[in-house]
């Protein structure tokens, strides 16, 4: 009793921040994601593999570290469904969500999450996007309370092309995307880069699935085959890609794919021997990169949950909204967000930079092609299959960084 209001609210900051074993009140976020149907598994997983990190980042917390809790809900892909769960999870008090499946789902939550914060900034949310990867998102939709931790679709095109442009054995490729804002950008994409790479290059197939509606794929294997195509690009993931290779491998389809999420829970059991040499994933991670941080961190968690840990996003946005909430001194969700931009982050695949411009993380991608357990570059495999990813390509963060047509409005400091 007593205090004068300054000193009131610098012990209520004092407490409400306070990490370690003496938190007093942890830093909820909501993870807003497909936990159910047939993209669940991917979601699943994801959650398992955040609420990890969490639980390594709570343990080695210091007293003035913030704490954080993970609180689950389920959008079941659908953009409405998502954004029912924002305003639970803000009338639950919640200043932080994530979410990664889905750009259709990224692009409501950012426009609802602007709109918030423009019409009650007490209520502000900070939006941590975790594999969301249309390039709108940190283009002409770009938003102060977003923050992509993972590339945008253009980035990872522009990395595999400049790969692709490099094999003289590629000369017919068939693009298969799903028909959705991501899908349709990974094409065009990959029309522009190649053209630009690789003139010679032909398209022989540009088609578009519609999202998690297609069981049997064996009629897009027949086009494919007929194309003539010798290499494939997709971006399906969840169920478009593991019944697509279930057809490819039926099939005995022989053209090589190149994919984003091959990795993704699953989709490696569906491979198998049919796989090797032919499937190529880019992603942020490296299953057996020569690295010792990666191979600690890949290793410890396979060996407590017999499951491999692909969420980098994860690894890297957690780990830096904890350095930014220290340097911040503040858990504000505006604070944080200005204490990310240009934020550094030493992660165990280089250095990473959250660039200030439009909010996209700036960090190297990995090609890892699927081969036999034991072969050169192999050491470990996926889902006890005898295969893994070999790697194949690292990309520095130059070589995928884009331009960005981010006019962001921010708020007053």
């Amino acid at each position: 009793m007593g205090f004068t209001r300054p000193r009131a609210v610098a012990l209520l900051f004092a407490v409400s921040f306070a990490g370690g074993a003496h938190a007093a009140t942890p830093v909820k976020i909501a993870f807003i994601d497909v936990l159910s149907g047939p993209f669940g598994i991917t979601g699943q997983s994801s959650l398992k593999q955040l609420r990890e990190v969490v639980l390594q980042l709570n343990a080695k917390a210091d007293a003035a570290d913030p704490q954080f809790e993970i609180v689950a809900f389920d959008n079941k892909g659908a953009p409405q469904d998502s954004i029912s769960a924002l305003k639970s999870a803000s009338d639950q008090g919640i200043r932080y969500i994530t979410q990664g499946g889905g750009s259709g789902v990224a692009f409501a939550l950012v426009d609802a999450i602007t709109k918030l914060a423009d019409r009650e900034p007490e209520k502000s949310i900070l939006y941590l996007n975790s594999a969301a990867m249309d390039p709108g998102l940190t283009n002409d939709r770009c938003s102060f309370w977003h923050f992509r931790f993972y590339p945008s679709s253009a980035m990872v095109i522009e990395a595999l092309t400049t790969y692709m442009a490099k094999r003289p054995d590629i000369k017919k490729v068939y693009l298969l995307n799903e028909n959705y804002s991501h899908g349709q950008q990974v094409s065009k994409a990959s029309r522009d880069y190649l053209a630009r790479k690789r003139p010679d290059i032909t398209i022989v197939g540009d088609d578009f699935v519609p999202l998690a509606q297609v069981r049997d794929f064996a009629p897009y294997v027949a086009k494919i085959k007929e194309s003539g195509a010798d290499t494939v690009i997709t971006s399906n993931w969840g169920s478009d890609l593991t019944l697509l290779f279930k057809s490819a491998r039926e099939f005995g389809l022989d053209a090589n794919f190149y994919t984003l999420n091959a990795n993704n829970p699953g989709t490696p059991a569906q491979m198998g021997s049919w796989g090797a040499g032919k499937v190529g994933v880019v992603w942020n991670w490296a299953q057996n990169a020569p690295s010792a941080d990666l191979e600690k961190i890949y290793l410890a968690y396979k060996q407590k949950y017999d499951e491999d840990f692909i969420f980098a996003s994860h690894w890297n946005g957690m780990n830096m909204l904890a350095q930014a909430m220290r340097q911040a001194k503040s858990n504000d969700p505006k604070r944080v967000a200005f204490a990310l931009e240009g934020l550094s982050y030493k992660s165990p695949m280089g250095e990473v930079v959250m660039r200030s411009s439009d909010h996209q993380l700036q960090a190297p991608l990995f090609l890892g092609i699927w081969e036999k357990l034991g072969s050169k570059g192999v050491k470990y495999d996926s889902e006890r299959t005898g295969f893994g990813f070999r790697p194949e390509a690292t990309w520095d963060a130059y070589i995928s960084s884009q331009p960005t047509s981010c006019d962001m409005k921010r708020p007053a400091l």
